[in-house]
């Protein structure tokens, strides 16, 4: 982050949930030494490392108790060394309670009160606030007609930065018009906190295309920008890559050509990408301050090429394959926590992070008594997985809690929680389903080949027959008194091909990238496989004709 110009990062992970589930309880010993490792590295990469608490939920603004174990909990993370704080108070009701309403005059009144508290409590720190409409379509009844913001713009402490989503939860576009409307609304220019790689939504989409549809012009009206990127880390790279590009630019590469300094007017625009392939006209030359999307994606691909070279060590829970039942009719898909049918979202762990909210289409109560049913009627027909793990953040990179230490509330939440909580699937979620034999191999594919270690499973080899796993034959066998010969042959082959033409390329990214660009749009190869596509399904009634006069003629004869 610092290399490439980052100076913050906001900590605000669901898989810590004293962030917002149980916001007033204190961290252990244990929970503490991890998160103030954190802090300090942060700190000694010079980053500002915002420590985020979520209260919303559950909250009595008008309690003094209330108020008192919020300060407590972020004393407690100052003692840890953290300097920079948030309070977010995003995707929950905007309504008080009974208490609330007899001390304070709207809902605004009440955050503002206790965020101002807060702020002078810790000694003024760095501060950000997250409002309760933080875009422009939940300000009601406009940005610049909402009482809400307008309470917030006028009471707010001038030194606490408000975040801002844009025009919507998830904007393709930021204009410098939309950016001035809120800037004299709230009496101060916002911190955006942008969703546009988010995919906390719909975690079957990866979004890998380049920071776009932002001006830099926004950059001088702007006290900055958090991204909220996928939730997967190692997807991030261009997002964050893109945006550090942009944040040094100060003129818009798709809009003033002229003004380059190393391109006259009437630059002769490429029509083609480098692949070939049609697409947006990009400048072959770019000056220094000048932006443009598809050449930092170029710059960004280069860049990270070389990390898929790098032999890197293996996280995450290492579990032996559990035999299980195969089940004896389909499994309808089941409501998980990450299934988003919800509302609203919540915060994430991100790099650069800023928490992330998108609106969804929640089901009709008849969708879902009909869904329970069938659920009923299946639950008993397959044997059920052991209980998943819950990962703790603040534990260890690599220990693992079992469901049943997390507390009640937690562990039972599929159905109660805040919107789209990330915590470990639950157990009778699609992802706990059993696999066929085809997607096993798959998957063992892809751990052979996707990491730049390797690793092999001991496996008891008994009555002379081939290892399996569930049934499925595993690829490689640890035997060292037989096979000892054979697995150097082995090493030998694939190191032939990790040196070989199985090696990635600028092209591979580059199509990766395409085909995963962002939530709005396909980049230009993903748009001409579409095309392609749409031609082969257009025009297939021609060849289907012509195959069938062929055979009349050959009948014929």
């Amino acid at each position: 982050m610092k290399k490439w110009g980052m100076d913050s990062y906001l900590y605000a992970p669901k898989d810590d949930y004293k962030h917002r589930a149980y916001w007033r309880d204190l961290y252990t010993v244990e929970e503490a030494e991890h998160l103030t490792g954190l802090i300090t590295a942060a700190r000694e990469c010079g980053i500002t490392f915002y420590y985020a608490l979520s209260p919303g939920l559950d909250i009595t603004y008008s309690s003094v108790k209330e108020v008192s174990a919020l300060k407590r909990k972020l004393e407690q993370v100052s003692q840890f060394g953290c300097v920079a704080f948030a309070l977010l108070f995003d995707d929950i009701e905007p309504e008080m309670s009974e208490a609330d309403k007899e001390v304070f005059q709207s809902f605004a009144h009440a955050q503002v009160s206790v965020t101002n508290d807060i702020f002078q409590h810790l000694g003024q720190p760095k501060f950000l606030l997250c409002p309760t409409q933080y875009c422009a379509t939940r300000a009601m009844p406009n940005v610049s007609s909402s009482e809400y913001l307008n309470t917030l713009g006028s009471k707010l402490a001038q030194e606490i930065d408000i975040m801002w989503t844009g025009p919507k939860v998830i904007s393709r576009l930021l204009t410098v018009e939309s950016v001035e409307e809120i800037t004299e609304v709230l009496r101060r220019p916002p911190v955006i906190w942008d969703n546009l790689h988010a995919n906390d939504y719909d975690q079957k989409r990866v979004f890998l295309g380049p920071y776009s549809g932002r001006s830099p012009d926004l950059i001088p009206k702007l006290r900055g920008v958090l991204t909220n990127p996928n939730c997967e880390y190692g997807a991030n790279f261009i997002a964050i890559h893109t945006l550090a590009q942009w944040s040094r630019c100060n003129v818009d590469g798709k809009r003033d050509l002229s003004l380059n300094d190393t391109v006259s007017a009437d630059i002769k625009l490429e029509t083609e990408t480098e692949d070939g392939l049609l697409g947006e006209d990009v400048p072959s030359t770019l000056s220094p301050n000048m932006y443009h999307p598809r050449h930092a994606l170029k710059n960004a691909i280069n860049d990270w090429l070389p990390e898929f070279n790098k032999k890197k060590a293996a996280w995450g829970v290492i579990a032996k394959p559990q035999p299980a039942v195969a089940p004896t009719i389909p499994i309808p898909i089941l409501p998980s926590i990450n299934t988003c049918m919800s509302l609203t979202t919540t915060t994430n762990t991100t790099v650069v992070a800023a928490p992330s909210a998108t609106v969804t289409t929640v089901p009709t109560s008849n969708h879902l008594q009909a869904l329970a049913e069938v659920c009923s009627n299946v639950t008993d027909s397959f044997a059920q997985p052991l209980p998943g793990p819950v990962m703790n953040s603040l534990v260890s990179d690599t220990k693992v809690i079992s469901e049943a230490v997390i507390p009640p509330q937690i562990a039972n939440a599929g159905g109660s929680t805040e919107p789209m909580d990330c915590n470990t699937t639950p157990t009778n979620s699609p992802a706990h389903t059993i696999k066929s034999p085809a997607d096993d191999d798959a998957m063992v594919e892809n751990a052979s080949t996707g990491s730049g270690t390797s690793a092999s499973m001991q496996v008891e080899i008994t009555d002379g027959t081939s290892p399996t796993i569930n049934g499925n034959h595993q690829m490689i066998v640890e035997n060292d008194s037989e096979n000892h010969e054979n697995n150097d042959n082995l090493e030998c082959d694939l190191g032939d091909i990790k040196d070989g033409d199985k090696r990635l390329t600028v092209e591979d990214l580059s199509l990766l990238c395409d085909l995963f660009y962002l939530p709005f749009e396909h980049g230009g190869q993903g748009i001409q496989l579409l095309q392609e596509f749409n031609w082969l399904k257009s025009n297939a009634h021609i060849l289907v004709k012509k195959d069938t006069a062929q055979e009349q003629i050959n009948k014929a004869d």
